[in-house]
């Protein structure tokens, strides 16, 4: 049963070809939830997942912020805008 509450945060992870923010952070906290639930005592499961959920919630925020080209906006003397890749 441990290692099918492993999987399935995994599988989740892997089911879309593109990762967005909302997915990795998705990921993060199931993973997490999981991770929670069985490293904590018998009586604890349910904070042990809600406090791996939510710390895992923040890792895959910081993750997919990481992994995010940084786009700045640019403006042309006409007022023109737009954004690209930063230098």
């Amino acid at each position: 049963m441990k290692k099918f509450l492993l999987l399935v945060p995994l599988a989740a992870g892997l089911a879309a070809c593109q990762n967005t923010t909302d997915q990795n952070v998705a990921t993060g906290a199931l993973t997490g939830a999981a991770v929670g639930a069985i490293a904590s005592d018998d009586g604890d499961k349910l904070e042990g997942a809600v406090l791996g959920g939510a710390a895992g919630a923040a890792v895959g925020g910081l993750v997919s912020a990481a992994n995010q080209p940084r786009q700045c906006t640019y403006r042309y003397p006409s007022g023109y805008t737009y954004v690209a890749a930063c230098p």
